[in-house]
């Protein structure tokens, strides 16, 4: 699918990974509707990225606020061809630490969020996409690409929480694309290393030189223009599908 007057669907749109795909995109020649929780910051971004944007505040887990946004990008654009589920929490905590085990509603928090909230978002956007026309000769209506993590194949100590909400967006790839073949829309799935987001970068060297240690090469973090450019080989390469990549220069993250 070629991005020149599609429409991207991206959630987490208003700083690090998203904005950077909403950055490249537009660029490519599409529209983009952002979707995130922080009303001022995607006001800010949108602001920024001129007047082929649309914006929405909400909660990915929450099905009207996604549908409201979906109704917001159908009025101005006409429809949805991509979406991206670029939103998503951290959080750490040991299954059982010196307080006690960890709290039920940190792990459902984290979990709602991650994975419930990228399965919400791309049903309401798949129903969308299914009755576009098709835009390649094979017949392909949409595009849908979440992001997990490498924390689904290397998960911490104290990660239980994220690494089975990142490793359910990875086992869920396949039965979705399945699902979704007769629609013409493909899923797949980035999971990528340690990025310089807005995360990041208030991390002191002593977080950060660790991190670069244990990549491959190069011995750096990923910048988010590289997450952005292989977002858009995803909608570009009509042949991926089903499948997870990982981005993240090699590194496998120790305990």
């Amino acid at each position: 699918m070629d991005l020149q007057n599609k429409t991207a669907f991206i959630t987490g749109g208003a700083s690090g990974l998203g904005l950077a795909t909403a950055q490249n995109f537009l660029a490519a020649g599409a529209n983009v509707m952002l979707y995130d929780l922080r009303a001022d910051a995607l006001e800010a971004a949108a602001a920024s990225l001129g007047p082929n944007v649309a914006w929405h505040a909400g909660d990915v887990a929450d099905e009207v606020g996604v549908s409201e946004a979906i109704g917001i990008a159908k009025e101005k654009f006409g429809t949805i061809h991509i979406n991206v589920n670029a939103a998503g929490i951290g959080g750490a905590a040991r299954t059982v630490g010196k307080d006690g085990p960890m709290p039920l509603a940190k792990f459902e928090h984290i979990v709602r969020v991650n994975l419930v909230g990228t399965f919400n978002v791309l049903r309401l956007c798949a129903e969308v996409m299914q009755v576009n026309e098709p835009v390649t000769a094979d017949g392909e209506r949409g595009v849908i690409v979440n992001v997990a993590s490498v924390a689904a194949f290397d998960g911490q100590t104290g990660q239980a929480g994220y690494a089975a909400s990142k490793g359910g967006i990875v086992s869920m790839t396949l039965p979705i694309a399945r699902d979704l073949s007769k629609r013409g829309v493909r899923v797949m799935t980035i999971a990528p290393g340690v990025f310089e987001t807005p995360m990041m970068a208030g991390a002191p060297e002593a977080v950060r030189e660790p991190l670069i240690a244990i990549t491959q090469f190069p011995k750096r973090l990923g910048n988010p223009t590289e997450f952005a450019q292989e977002v858009a080989h995803i909608v570009n390469c009509g042949y991926l599908n089903g499948e997870t990549i990982r981005l993240d220069s090699g590194i496998r993250m120790p305990a």
